[in-house]
């Protein structure tokens, strides 16, 4: 790594090594080590400088989502019993109102350090993070990352990908969320540069940033996935982009293939992968090469780690083609949950193993496919219908569609098309009658900030 290399970039100010370690130094000097600090988490200098130095001087950052709302916030803060925040200084400034004890000891760029008066409370002496799945806000539940899990995982990705001092990652993803920081470090461990911007793929700032900075990669969502096809992504020209990446949930065939086939074209490397923030980000991914092969399949397990399928008496499934629960064993696996200051003394209470939820199966040349999720299942009349499967079958007919309900009533949310018509297409593949279909036509699907959809919020509106 060169130290006086680019570290980080905002379309304003560049950071070189040195300065971002000189800054986390300064901001890591009020706090000290094993203590826990609330961090809401933004794709700026400020933000990245302060997660990083938290990590390097074995500060334990919990990562929030900055539209957590000051409610939930102190529900947060009652929970956790945090020592100190780094927030953005208006919200900082809405704490100290409301928190006598609360003190501002430093600023920088717009954030500010505060100290709450809480006191220490015991950590473990692994715990190197807390963050919440799929980016989700307004829950206690935290997964706990150890120092091991963030190394191997970033040296992992940084391997597979090939990521070197002169690549360019431009944050495309939530620093709260597991894909989003898995980009921050990888790119980090290996001496490659940043360019910080909250903007999303819609934003013409966000292309202006790519070009201007000659980014070499950039990370999505399936969503991000579908709103790339809209803005016509193989007819742009980026010449400096060398490969993009898609986790979060399944792109599905009909998507792999176009980005397939427009990166090829383009001389890109597309890497498609899966994983689970219990995992702290990665578990497998599909070696470009192979993207328009293996249609619909989420790869092979990443360097350090294995798959394993098991049926439901928990026998181990060895022939390929049979279906079953997904288990990953790797050093990247979680150390466990927290909900509340108590667990963060815990230790490691899953072994390495994690059994994903997920079910799979496994092809002749050992590449995996998921098919669904266990709980993602409802009994129709007595026949058992996997949703996910239904939702994949009507994306490849070019329609999002998101399914819920409970037995012998299935709801089915989409933002376009004939409700009837919808029920009829849904009721000849299933080979059930439509009567037991609910279709609603929305204006908008809800998504949590992964990306993934959010079917905890569908759920209520049945």
């Amino acid at each position: 790594m060169d130290p006086d290399g680019v570290a980080m970039m905002d379309g304003t100010e560049k950071m070189s090594f040195n300065a971002v370690g000189e800054l986390a130094d300064t901001i890591c000097a009020h706090v000290p080590s094993r203590s826990l600090v609330f961090l809401v988490a933004t794709n700026t200098i400020p933000s990245v400088v302060g997660y990083l130095g938290f990590l390097a001087h074995g500060i334990v950052p919990l990562m929030l989502r900055p539209e957590t709302s000051i409610e939930q916030f102190r529900e947060l803060v009652a929970a956790y019993n945090p020592s100190f925040l780094w927030m953005p200084k208006p919200y900082a400034d809405n704490i100290l109102e409301a928190h006598e004890p609360a003190i501002n000891l430093f600023e920088s760029r717009g954030y500010a350090l505060v100290s709450t008066g809480c006191g220490q409370v015991p950590i473990h002496p692994d715990l190197a993070m807390l963050i919440t799945t799929s980016g989700s806000t307004g829950t206690p539940k935290y997964v706990r990352l150890s120092y091991q899990n963030v190394a191997s995982n970033a040296e992992s990705i940084a391997n597979y990908q090939g990521i070197t001092s002169s690549d360019r990652a431009i944050t495309s993803l939530p620093l709260s969320y597991t894909y989003g920081i898995s980009i921050i470090n990888s790119h980090i461990l290996r001496g490659a540069s940043l360019v910080l911007t909250d903007e999303t793929i819609m934003s013409r700032t966000f292309w202006n940033l790519l070009k201007r900075y000659g980014a070499t990669n950039f990370g999505g969502v399936p969503y991000t996935y579908q709103m790339l096809e809209r803005l016509r992504f193989s007819r742009m020209d980026l010449p400096t982009l060398r490969f993009i990446s898609q986790a979060g949930g399944r792109l599905g065939e009909r998507l792999q293939k176009v980005f397939g086939e427009a990166c090829a074209e383009k001389g890109i490397d597309f890497y498609v992968m899966y994983g689970q923030t219990e995992a702290t980000a990665r578990m497998s991914w599909l070696p470009p090469q192979n993207v328009l092969k293996k249609l619909g399949s989420i790869g092979i397990a990443i360097p350090g780690g294995r798959f394993e399928l098991r049926d439901v008496s928990d026998a181990l499934i060895e022939v390929p083609g049979v279906d079953g629960e997904l288990i990953y064993v790797g050093p990247n696996v979680s150390m466990g949950y927290a909900e509340s200051a108590a667990d963060l003394m815990l230790g490691d209470e899953r072994g390495g193993i994690l059994h994903t939820g997920d079910v799979a199966r496994r092809d002749e040349d050992g590449y995996y496919y998921v098919v669904g999720r266990i709980k993602r299942f409802l009994k129709m009349f007595g026949n058992r219908v996997n949703l996910d499967e239904l939702e994949a079958i009507f994306a490849q007919r070019g329609q999002t569609i998101a399914c819920v309900g409970s037995d012998d009533h299935m709801v089915v949310y989409a933002t376009e098309g004939d409700a009837n018509e919808l029920r009829l297409s849904i009721a000849s593949f299933t080979k059930l009658h439509p009567s037991a279909f609910d279709v609603r036509i929305v204006d908008e699907l809800p998504r949590m900030a992964s990306g993934k959809m959010d079917y905890a919020a569908l759920e209520r509106l049945c």
